[in-house]
């Protein structure tokens, strides 16, 4: 996946008169495989960088791609992980790693294999009917992984 952030910039409204910067002039390219971290104090801008590039907002100026594809919001070739896992409460741990691929069309049966095969991975198949309240926070971390992960099992 290449990535492309050319000339970014991004304000928030901080009250009726002022505008808050948070990024000015970033341009940044990522090539397919390379492996990137973004570094700075607490309110540099890393989150909103993230947060861009996933379609979860969009920049004041500026573009953003994705293997040539302006982003113009979430899509299901980017997948986000947060610091707070997101985890379903009422769904169980297979059905909120499955969550994602339901955007696919791909049969229920290789669905079920993916999900099989990435909670062997971070090592949560035995935790596959239980709900997040019923995991440590370590573990409700990696139910997120495995989330993010099962969209692109040909990389794993």
């Amino acid at each position: 996946m290449k990535v492309r952030i050319d000339g970014v910039h991004k304000s928030f409204r901080k009250d009726k008169h002022q505008q808050l910067e948070v990024l000015r002039d970033v341009s940044i390219q990522i090539k397919d495989g390379e492996f990137v971290s973004l570094l700075g104090p607490s309110g540099c801008g890393k989150s909103t960088i993230l947060n861009l590039v996933a379609g979860l907002d969009s920049p004041s100026e500026g573009s953003i791609t994705v293997d040539g594809k302006q982003v113009n919001g979430p899509g299901t070739d980017r997948v986000v992980v947060f610091q707070q896992g997101g985890l379903f409460p009422w769904m169980s741990v297979v059905d909120n790693v499955k969550y994602g691929l339901r955007l696919k069309k791909i049969s229920a049966k290789e669905v079920d294999e993916r999900a099989d095969d990435v909670l062997k991975m971070v090592h949560l198949s035995k935790f596959k009917g239980h709900f997040p309240n019923e995991l440590s926070g370590g573990m409700q971390q990696r139910v997120a992984i495995a989330r993010a992960l099962i969209m692109d099992l040909k990389s794993c």
